[in-house]
C-alpha cells in the first residue's frame, strides 16, 4: 500500500512543479515561496482549530493534530530550516533554468537518499536496485550535455550549483522524515501543520532582510493564481508521502525513487507548456531515469 501512496505523492508533486515554474517565471522568488507555504499553512489551519474544538470528530476522520512536547517542536523546526534553505535555492534555480534541466537534476535526490538509507537506517538494496540507482545518476549526467546546447554550462553556472545544493538538502530532509514519522510517531497532519508554521516564520525573517525594505523589489512582485495552488498541491503530496512513511515496512530509498516519477509530468508536459528546447533529446535520459526508477521499484 505504501508504494501506491508514494505514486500518488509523485503525481501531485509533478503538478506542483508545473505550477511552481509558472509562479516564479520573471517574478520575485522569496515572496512567491512565502505565498506558497502560507497557502499550505492556511489549508491546514482549520484542521488545527478543529482538533482543539472537536477532538473526537477529527480523530474519527484521521485528521487530528496532536499535542506535542517542546522537544518535538525543536525537531520539526530543524526540518523547516533545512527545507527553507532547499526551497530558496531551488526556486532561484527554477527562475533562471529550464524546467527540463532543473527537474532531472532534482531526480538525483535518490543518490543522497540511497547513501543515507544504507548508512543510517541499514536498508539493504539488492543488485538490481544498485543498477537502477547508477542508471539514474548516469542519465542526469546526460542532461548536463544537453544543457550546454541551451547555453547552460554546468561547471560555470551558479544556478546549477544552487539546484544541486537544493537536491542535497531535500534528500537530507527526506531521511529526516523517516525519523520524525517512525521514531517520534508523528502523524502526517501534525508534522505538516507545524512544519508550515515554522517555515513561514523562517521565511518572514529572510524577507524582512532581503525584500520588505526594498520598494523596487516589492513592485517587481506579481501575484499569480498558481502561487496558492503550489502550496495546496505540495501539502496533498506530502500527506500521501507521510502516510506511506507511517508503514513500518516502507523503505525511504524506494519511496525517494518512486517520487522521481514526477519527472514524467515535468519534462513531457512542462516542456511543451513552457516551449523549452531540445525536448526530443531530453527524452533519452528521461527514459534512463524512468528505467532506473522501475528497476528500484520492481526489483
Amino acid at each position: 500500500m505504501w508504494m501506491y501512496l508514494g505514486l500518488l505523492a509523485a503525481l501531485f508533486l509533478g503538478l506542483h512543479n508545473l505550477c511552481k515554474k509558472h509562479a516564479v517565471q520573471g517574478n520575485e522568488v522569496f515572496p512567491v515561496l512565502l505565498g506558497t507555504i502560507s497557502s499550505g499553512f492556511l489549508l491546514l489551519l482549520p484542521f488545527y482549530f478543529g482538533s482543539l474544538l472537536f477532538k473526537e470528530y477529527m480523530v474519527s476522520i484521521d485528521f487530528y493534530i496532536t499535542n506535542i512536547p517542546l522537544e518535538t517542536h525543536g525537531f520539526i523546526a530543524i526540518k523547516s530550516a533545512i527545507m527553507a534553505a532547499s526551497w530558496v535555492l531551488a526556486y532561484q534555480a527554477l527562475k533562471h533554468l529550464p524546467i527540463t534541466i532543473v527537474t532531472p537534476i532534482r531526480s538525483a535526490g535518490p543518490f543522497f537518499t540511497f547513501i543515507g538509507a544504507i548508512t543510517i537506517y541499514q536498508e539493504k538494496p539488492n543488485s538490481w536496485q544498485w543498477i537502477g540507482f547508477f542508471l539514474i545518476i548516469f542519465s542526469v549526467i546526460l542532461y548536463s550535455r544537453i544543457g550546454k546546447k541551451e547555453g547552460i554550462h554546468f561547471k560555470r553556472n551558479k544556478w546549477i550549483f544552487a539546484i544541486v545544493g537544493a537536491t542535497f538538502l531535500g534528500a537530507s530532509s527526506g531521511l529526516y522524515d523517516k525519523f520524525l514519522i517512525q521514531s517520534l510517531a508523528l502523524n502526517p497532519q501534525t508534522l505538516q501543520f507545524w512544519f508550515c508554521f515554522y517555515t513561514v516564520l523562517f521565511l518572514l525573517i529572510i524577507l524582512t532582510v532581503t525584500w520588505f525594505p526594498y520598494a523596487e523589489k516589492r513592485k517587481a512582485f506579481t501575484w499569480r493564481w498558481t502561487i496558492p495552488l503550489v502550496g495546496i498541491l505540495l501539502q496533498i503530496a506530502d500527506y500521501f508521502y507521510f502516510k506511506a512513511l507511517q508503514d513500518p515496512d516502507a523503505l525511504i530509498m524506494l519511496l525517494s525513487a518512486i517520487k522521481r516519477s514526477q519527472i514524467l509530468i515535468a519534462v513531457v508536459i512542462g516542456g511543451f507548456i513552457f516551449k523549452e528546447q531540445n525536448k526530443r533529446e531530453k527524452l533519452v535520459p528521461l527514459a534512463g531515469i524512468m528505467l532506473g526508477v522501475f528497476l528500484i521499484l520492481y526489483s
